[in-house]
């Protein structure tokens, strides 16, 4: 390849990765509307523009932008955001496209403990706190992991760690149900509706904590890109890059694990948006390179999950469906022509 060819080239992707970044910021400004717009109480585009620039207009109304709407789409953006950054960071750990939290049973662990904590600490305290949910999933993600992990060292194909950690899922959603089934009515109520998976009746304080985490970690995340992308070319290629691998393979763990819980200690656990979103990046930007995949992926994850809770909250109205059905439906079809098209490279 000459070298005004390779300047060609490298000026296509640089120009595709722009275009790539603006549409994910058009399509997050009008969801954003969208979901501010579209309710049992619709309120016209004027009026959205009035009341979050100038604080003014209807006392409803702005009540229930700034009490109810904002706070949801905030909580959806973050959230969906930290899905799919956990999923990006399993997948390059496996190296495999089809790993991910909620397939490799890492949210039912998640869930499971959280079930456990927010029973414990409901029927003594009648309040559980936000900070008390997130180490609680986390500790939860840890277990599931050292599972998986335990089962990869005798496992030696994915797709029958695939299998085990789909059992590992199994096996903790079991015991979540059985929890539930001898905990208390008041408790079934409130574990019924987070299990299900949703963004409704969400907070700032919410908001805030998960701010502080995922953007902790999502920080930490970024400053690991090119160690992430020397990984990616190999543990050999990575070691004589001076990267130590066993301690950014626990940092991959940790950080995914953090990400993961943090989603499933306030939704609840949400499938396919960790295997799905991160695919859709890499073939929106045709680039695999983590500088540029990672802040792409949490905003697609941001703007994935945000539309999913519009459909969610609105195709049905006034019931609402829970999250995951939504995402099952746009996300598996995304997993299924992934598996057929690399079956098809082979």
């Amino acid at each position: 390849m000459s070298e005004r060819s390779f300047d060609a080239a490298k000026l296509r992707r640089r120009v595709r990765c722009q275009c790539v970044f603006l549409a994910l910021a058009a399509a997050l400004c009008v969801i954003v509307v969208l979901n501010i717009n579209i309710g049992s109480v619709p309120i016209p585009v004027r009026e959205i523009a009035r009341i979050l620039f100038l604080r003014a207009g209807d006392p409803v109304q702005l009540s229930i932008i700034w009490k109810i709407r904002l706070p949801r789409i905030a909580m959806a953006a973050l959230l969906g955001g930290a899905l799919s950054l956990s999923g990006f960071l399993l997948q390059t750990f496996f190296g495999n496209p089809i790993a991910g939290p909620f397939v490799l049973g890492i949210s039912s662990g998640a869930k499971m403990v959280v079930a456990l904590a927010m029973i414990y600490f409901l029927e003594r305290l009648g309040s559980v706190s936000s900070w008390v949910l997130i180490l609680a999933a986390f500790a939860g993600a840890l277990l599931s992991m050292g599972f998986i992990l335990l089962f990869s060292r005798r496992l030696k194909h994915m797709a029958a760690l695939l299998v085990a950690g789909i059992m590992i899922g199994y096996i903790c959603s079991a015991a979540t149900d059985f929890v539930v089934t001898f905990a208390e009515d008041s408790d079934i109520v409130n574990l019924h509706g987070w299990s299900l998976g949703s963004f409704s009746g969400m907070s700032w304080d919410n908001v805030a904590v998960a701010a502080a985490v995922v953007g902790a970690a999502a920080a930490l995340v970024f400053c690991m890109a090119k160690p992430i992308g020397a990984y990616q070319l190999g543990e050999n290629y990575a070691r004589s890059m001076g990267v130590n691998v066993r301690a950014f393979r626990v940092g991959l763990i940790l950080l995914s694990s953090v990400l993961s819980a943090c989603v499933t200690a306030f939704a609840g656990p949400i499938s396919f948006v960790g295997i799905a979103v991160p695919h859709l990046t890499k073939r929106f930007l045709n680039s695999s390179k983590p500088l540029i995949v990672i802040p792409a992926t949490f905003l697609c994850g941001a703007v994935f999950c945000m539309l999913c809770d519009l459909i969610a909250r609105t195709a049905f109205a006034p019931t609402e469906l829970n999250i995951s059905t939504v995402t099952s439906v746009f996300g598996a079809p995304v997993v299924i022509a992934m598996m057929l098209r690399r079956q098809r490279e082979r």
